[in-house]
């Protein structure tokens, strides 16, 4: 059995591992990067600002932080100033108290946990108050506290958690308080309760009995009008599993605002309490079963409320998924549907659940039920488990983030192109990255992720200004607020459709990527990203008439000039996580004998004559190739020669810098990128590519890089053309090189064997000694010296390791020194530069 365990354990990591692991964020923002701009609200005096409430105009923005209570103005996207502050502190005797309790002296401040507007005229806010919840009455005019019915601030018991670690819950409806907290100091009773009833409702919370709760976390709670049900979220342990370990399950359990309780069973009780098991699990897969988060989604105008959706984030307790999260959706129609099924009993005695067999006397979780006779309020007592738990939307997962654990999660419908209506979710890391993910067909896409943080924070939940475009962000160190939208960021057709983002088009009579809401004929494709079929209309002309696809059209070319036997790297920026870099050379293969192609993207080799020519750095992504960088490596030339240079667009500034000539390429992110993103159009930011003598500039977010003018005819040329005027220079100079080459060889040449034949000549001439011929006419019996003496006048002109005849070097002095520059150059091979 443990084997089989084991078996099916790792059969499951591999098969969420194969279908998610595409799950990837397109463009990744380091915090700081100027490409995504953030507004930081922080203060000195002001310390965890983790509860946030927004105005209903949403131009305001109340914060519940330590010790204190804020108003601050978010009217304006790029700014947050903090207009009020409500000073709420413990006393000197309420922290003394605290610290004699055992706890730590940074725990016992008050921690603002709820906030909530309770009428047109008051708020109501509670905090831990040094481990002794207190509640107030805020005037919402003047920002002052109120005196509340009792006079003085009133207890915050079963409203509040002493400890500033416990979760929470509350929502208040027609000026009353649903909570879900704990309402002991040693956080041990926990509890569903009504407070501030009004008119014939009294205050309700759940039996005392066991098996109500069993240890919950609470999450959320929201209220559905339509249903007149408050529903809470939360995860707690699952007695109905008999496991050795404790089994952890989430739940959404519900209660009717109308309900006021038993008249003699369920006095001041819950009797329409009931809770069901929210199920996060795909086919053959472990469940995610713990619970972090949930937030509810309205549904469409015009279609009814059953269609509200709950996506939450799930963790699991299993070992195989441990740091990885799950999102799954939930529909309203589907909870309904299992709280009108059967029910589990419990069994007081064992405290065992059982699948009911006994006749239904009634429908558990119905609302009315208050006037039911006691049997049936008995009935109910002990059936409040649906037997049936909820499945999520599809019957799948929506996303499944394979290293990353989300932590809170924000859910918006926008509406894109041509009146389509996207989901999009807002996750939030642990580790502080903010994902932005729409929902497409059967998956989901990560169009961005955004650092907020520099170290985990404590965050309570994240609030949405659809107004003001803005993600409001509530850590323990101060408010973030982030632009839900960044256009801008996208410099062509290409890159604002596949960036796949329903917030952004592309406008092609200003050329430039927009938001939708402000123009109609935007050009967007968030389901298909298919480039070509969207931005046909920048593709060029040729001269014979036949229309140019974008990924065909080059941007003009950076000449880099190198000595042979030198090793080149040639840097390929990455235009997105999702695209793959890749080198082409024009009518030339290369070869892995010769290149090295790294997984940055760079290319090396030597520099030789066949190595010599044009690189094309090229992306592929969804199917769409683009050019964003073309090197033209040529060998360095003799300095009285000027080299070529390939033709710009008349708007290109030039630079004076060697032979470098400027290039355009795009903006384009990296995880690694250290040199800041430009942003404003007026600035001309500079990258500079590594281990590279080459500089790449641009002026404007709206690249004309697409095609080269021709000064002399006053036309627009291919950039094919640009590369093959520069080749046909380059093959002028370099024939004259080897031409003049050619001839200083002959010259050398011909002044070698003149100096030859004379010391030939003068050889032959020296008169022999009358011992030299009466040795030769003895048979040769010089002596030794004497031989070594005739023997130093030999003809034969020899050269060893640079030495001249008679052992003296040449010492730079001879007319002409042949240098392996010069042999290869005058080899007759050309540079491999193809027409």
């Amino acid at each position: 059995m443990v084997h089989s365990a084991s078996l099916c354990a790792c059969l499951s990591l591999l098969t969420v591992l194969s279908c998610h692991s595409h799950v990837l964020p397109r463009l990744s923002f380091p915090i700081g990067n100027p490409g995504r701009s953030l507004t930081v609200f922080t203060n000195p005096d002001v310390y965890n600002t983790t509860t946030l409430l927004l105005s209903n105009d949403e131009g305001t923005l109340f914060v519940g932080a330590r010790d204190a209570i804020l108003t601050i103005n978010v009217s304006q996207s790029d700014a947050m100033t903090m207009e009020k502050k409500l000073d709420w502190s413990p006393s000197e005797k309420d922290l003394v108290d605290c610290a004699m309790k055992g706890k730590m002296k940074m725990d016992c401040h008050n921690f603002v946990r709820v906030l909530q507007v309770l009428n047109s005229t008051h708020m109501y806010a509670c905090g831990t108050f040094a481990f002794s919840p207190r509640c107030i009455y805020i005037n919402s005019k003047t920002f002052a506290m109120a005196i509340g019915p009792s006079g003085k601030p009133e207890e915050g018991r079963g409203r509040c958690p002493y400890d500033p670690y416990q979760k929470n819950t509350a929502i208040t409806v027609d000026g009353e308080l649903y909570t879900g907290t704990v309402a002991d100091y040693r956080g041990t009773r926990p509890v569903i309760s009504r407070h501030l009833s009004e008119g014939s409702h009294v205050d309700l919370k759940l039996d005392d009995t066991l098996g109500w709760l069993e240890d919950p976390t609470f999450i959320s709670s929201t209220y559905v009008p339509s249903e007149e049900k408050v529903y809470i979220f939360f995860s707690e342990i699952g007695k109905e599993y008999d496991f050795i370990d404790k089994f952890i399950v989430s739940r959404v359990a519900q209660v009717c605002t109308s309900d006021v309780g038993g008249q003699r069973t369920l006095q001041k009780r819950w009797t329409t309490f009931a809770k069901a098991q929210l199920l996060c699990q795909a086919d053959q897969e472990l469940p995610y079963n713990i619970l972090q988060d949930i937030v509810s989604l309205s549904p469409p105008e015009g279609t009814s409320e059953d269609e509200t959706l709950f996506y939450g984030i799930f963790t699991s307790q299993w070992q195989v998924n441990l740091g990885r999260s799950a999102v799954c959706a939930f529909s309203l129609k589907d909870i309904k549907k299992v709280f009108t099924g059967h029910y589990k009993v419990l069994n007081r005695d064992t405290l065992k659940w059982s699948t009911r067999v006994q006749e239904q006397m009634a429908n558990p979780g119905e609302c009315g039920l208050h006037n039911a006779s006691d049997n049936t309020l008995r009935f109910v007592k002990d059936n409040f488990l649906a037997d049936k738990s909820v499945r999520p939307v599809n019957q799948g997962l929506e996303l499944v983030s394979p290293d990353k654990s989300y932590s809170n999660i924000a859910a918006q419908r926008v509406r894109g192109a041509h009146g389509r209506d996207y989901t999009v979710l807002y996750l939030l890391t642990e580790s502080g990255y903010l994902h932005k993910v729409v929902l497409l067909k059967n998956r989901a896409h990560i169009i961005e992720e955004i650092q907020v943080f520099q170290q985990p924070q404590q965050v309570k939940n994240l609030l949405l200004s659809v107004s003001k475009g803005a993600v409001l962000i509530g850590s323990s160190e101060g408010v973030i607020s982030v632009p839900m939208s960044n256009c801008s960021y996208y410099w062509s057709c290409a890159e604002c459709v596949l960036a796949r983002d329903p917030f952004c088009g592309w406008d092609p009579v200003m050329k430039l990527c927009t938001d939708m809401h402000t123009h109609d004929h935007l050009v967007q494709d968030v389901d298909e990203g298919n480039v070509s079929a969207q931005c046909t209309y920048v593709s060029s002309m040729s001269r014979s008439g036949q229309s140019r696809t974008p990924s065909t059209v080059c941007p003009p070319g950076e000449v880099l000039s190198v000595s042979l036997n030198e090793v080149v790297h040639l840097q390929c920026p990455e235009a997105s996580h999702l695209a793959k870099r890749h080198w082409e050379r024009l009518n030339s293969q290369l070869s892995p004998k010769i290149y090295i192609q790294s997984d940055d993207g760079s290319l090396s080799f030597v520099a030789t004559p066949s190595t010599l020519g044009h690189y094309l750095c090229q992306t592929v992504e969804n199917g769409y190739t683009q050019t964003l960088l073309v090197y033209h490596v040529k060998q360095k030339s003799n300095p009285t020669i000027l080299p070529a240079t390939p033709n710009h667009p008349p708007s290109t500034p030039s630079t004076k810098a060697g032979n470098k000539t400027p290039v355009h390429t795009p903006r384009l992110i990296a995880p690694r990128q250290t040199e800041p993103r430009p942003e404003p159009d007026d600035v001309d930011p500079t990258v500079t590519l590594k281990d590279s003598p080459v500089a790449t500039t641009h002026k404007s977010r709206n690249f004309t890089r697409l095609l080269g003018m021709d000064k002399e005819n006053s036309r627009m040329t291919e950039p094919g053309e640009n590369l093959q005027q520069a080749d046909k220079l380059s093959y002028f100079q370099e024939l004259v090189v080897v031409s003049v080459l050619l001839a200083l060889c002959v010259s050398a040449l011909l002044m070698i064997a003149v100096k030859s034949l004379r010391h030939l000549y003068h050889g032959r001439t020296v008169l022999e000694a009358p011992s030299s011929r009466r040795d030769a006419e003895n048979g040769g019996s010089a002596t030794p010296q004497e031989r070594e003496s005739l023997r130093g006048h030999s003809p034969r002109l020899e050269k060893r390791n640079g030495q001249a005849p008679n052992g003296q070097a040449h010492n730079g002095k001879s007319p002409i020194t042949l240098s392996n520059s010069m042999l290869n150059s005058s080899n007759g091979h050309l540079p491999n530069t193809p027409m």
